[in-house]
């Protein structure tokens, strides 16, 4: 490993303990490190504009540090077991080439802004990211909404309930992924703001530029207090993960309908062969495990914001458990965009078994028909009910799905979907 940015004179290091400390730092960092690469850019610039660095360190500097920044998206470097982490490895490489300007990069800052503000850059991106599939989904949920509608069982409690359609069931999930690419564009407005400059959570004595830094690194404002940008870690990954869970758990309630839906008992769906696995044993199987992979993906983003959580019990300033925050905030996004990133073309390609749908409504789900009607001929409602509960298993008579979907006027329902609406909140959301 090079030289520890904090090794002090006269005492060794035990492998054991450095290993432990290290942990799998330097591996995670690798998801961050770009980012810290364009950080530690802006620091340059600001430590020029105070006089820290000459003109040509400072050009010496952002020279070498964007040639890292190509090895390591080309290859050419590697973060490895070598460097202790992501911003030890960016100081060794500065020092090399540059040997004394190398070594000033450092001043003015602590690993603990430095990783807040790579963490930060991060969480923009993958936010960003998050909204732009949401809406991506929601943009097919609303182009299939405007198909042709056909009949569909609506259930309650998983029993056959009322006449719906694959319009409304469309456009429900639309309206639900419009409000989860909503969420996901304001979280990444609430947490975007710049930590650089705050050092180790005090500050420091030297007047750091940090309005350059935020305009150079496209944070929308600064993050003023050095003690609440320590408090904000954690604070703000939980916020960017319960933004992903959102959409999560709605990508779990649809594809606990397409489970069931593409059963035998069901057979409403037809998956894309692309979308479903054979058995290892039973020839006649084709199993939709992407769809049930989709269904547990929720569990990962949940288990990585309960970890997170639970390394909070802590006071004010920086704690080295936050270290621990890193794999769990990784992990969870990592496991959540790549179950969204496939529903869109997932949804494009399903097809409906129409004649299986308009078999699955039987005479008993028009009842709640004949009770409104009743009901607006001046009956009262739970006189209504009543007598259309007695003659439930008849109500179908002379009824048909698309008449049943007709009168369904509400706002929003099947016959007035509203889907201009919901297609100008949609196009408002645009990447």
């Amino acid at each position: 490993m090079t030289e520890l940015l904090w090794q002090k004179a006269g005492i060794a290091t035990d492998e054991r303990i450095m290993r432990f400390l290290a942990g799998d730092d330097v591996v995670l960092d690798r998801e961050f490190f770009l980012h810290d690469i364009e950080a530690s850019k802006a620091h340059v610039e600001g430590l020029a504009r105070i006089g820290i660095v000459s003109e040509a360190e400072c050009a010496a500097l952002l020279g070498e540090l964007d040639a890292l920044g190509a090895d390591f998206r080309d290859g050419r470097f590697a973060l490895d077991a070598r460097f202790e982490d992501g911003h030890s490895a960016i100081e060794a490489r500065l020092t090399e080439r540059l040997g004394d300007a190398g070594r000033k990069v450092h001043t003015g800052r602590s690993r603990n802004d430095q990783v807040l503000v790579a963490t930060r850059l991060w969480l923009k991106a993958q936010l960003a990211g998050l909204a732009g599939l949401c809406h991506a989904v929601a943009g097919v949920c609303l182009a299939r909404a405007a198909d042709a509608a056909l009949p569909l069982p609506g259930y309650t409690h998983l029993q056959r309930a009322v006449v719906s359609s694959t319009a409304l069931w469309w456009a429900g999930f639309a309206e639900a992924f419009i409000d989860d690419a909503a969420r996901a564009r304001d979280t990444l407005t609430w947490i975007d703001a710049n930590p650089l400059g705050t050092a180790a959570g005090y500050g420091v004595n030297l007047a750091l530029d940090r309005d350059h830094t935020t305009r150079a690194l496209g944070f929308a404002r600064l993050q003023v207090n050095p003690v609440y940008a320590q408090l904000s870690r954690g604070k703000f990954e939980i916020a960017a993960l319960d933004a992903l869970g959102a959409a999560l758990l709605d990508l779990r309630r649809l594809a606990w309908d397409l489970s069931l839906f593409t059963t035998a008992e069901y057979d409403f769906v037809r998956l894309p062969a692309q979308y479903t696995t054979g058995s290892s044993i039973m020839p006649n199987k084709r199993n939709p495990d992407v769809v049930e992979l989709m269904r547990a993906s929720y569990a990962g983003v949940a288990a990585a914001r309960s970890e997170i959580e639970q390394l909070l019990s802590l006071p004010s300033g920086y704690q080295r458990d936050l270290q621990f925050s890193k794999g769990a905030l990784v992990r969870g996004f990592a496991r959540g965009l790549a179950a969204l990133a496939l529903l869109p073309d997932l949804l494009t390609r399903l097809q409906w078994n129409d004649a299986a749908m308009r078999a699955a409504i039987e005479p008993a789900m028009y009842a709640t028909d004949v009770a409104i009607e009743q009901a607006v001929a001046g009956v009262p409602f739970r006189e209504a009910y009543r007598a259309a509960a007695a003659t439930a298993a008849s109500a179908g008579e002379g009824r048909s799905p698309q008449a049943s979907l007709a009168a369904r006027v509400s706002p929003g329902a099947c016959a007035d979907l509203r889907l201009a609406e919901l297609r100008e909140r949609w196009a408002r959301l645009a990447p």
